[in-house]
């Protein structure tokens, strides 16, 4: 079962919920489909296209944001699926401080690399090595990351989720 994403009123993104929770948000005209996802569902009475981006009606103010979890697939969404010490397509994560050395596992501190730049840095400090960061590693930022970091993503939402905080992700990136 596929997932639909849902803008507020504001076409801010809130989250993610199923397709059952989306065409039962459309049908009791709480929410307007957007885009829709192709899939068709054929019931006794007709038939109805299953929404992938739906927004809200009436604006939802939310009261408190939470920080964006720590997650593999952020952290590849956050680097653009790319190592950052070669530019080659990232397969692991890498502690820039290693964790044996006293190394946090923080978004700060967490980076996606290659299996070879992780291999050939192992346990040590960049100084040691001589390496240095494309760029530091810090929290993403805003409603977008939120959603990307759970993993659950489509193509088709990223013109929606680039205003708030996704800068150029490819889509390649968003469902690594």
């Amino acid at each position: 079962m596929s997932q639909t994403l849902v803008l507020n009123a504001s076409y801010e993104p809130l989250g993610v919920v199923s397709d059952r929770r989306a065409l039962i948000l459309v049908l009791n005209q709480r929410a307007t489909t957007i885009e829709e996802s192709g899939v068709v569902l054929h019931y006794a009475g007709g038939q109805v296209v299953l929404p992938t981006v739906i927004r809200l009606t009436k604006f939802v103010k939310i009261p408190y944001r939470h920080a964006v979890p720590l997650s593999r697939r952020a952290i590849f969404a956050r680097d653009g699926g790319k190592c950052v010490y070669c530019s080659a397509p990232a397969t692991s994560i890498d502690h820039v401080i290693p964790r044996s050395r006293g190394g946090a596992h923080q978004w700060e501190n967490v980076v996606a690399a290659c299996h070879k730049c992780n291999h050939a840095k192992a346990d040590r400090m960049l100084k040691e090595i001589g390496w240095k960061l494309r760029q530091l590693p810090r929290e993403p930022v805003g409603a977008a990351w939120r959603i990307l970091g759970t993993g659950r993503s489509d193509e088709r939402w990223l013109t929606y989720l680039e205003p708030y905080g996704i800068a150029a992700i490819s889509a390649s990136a968003a469902t690594a």
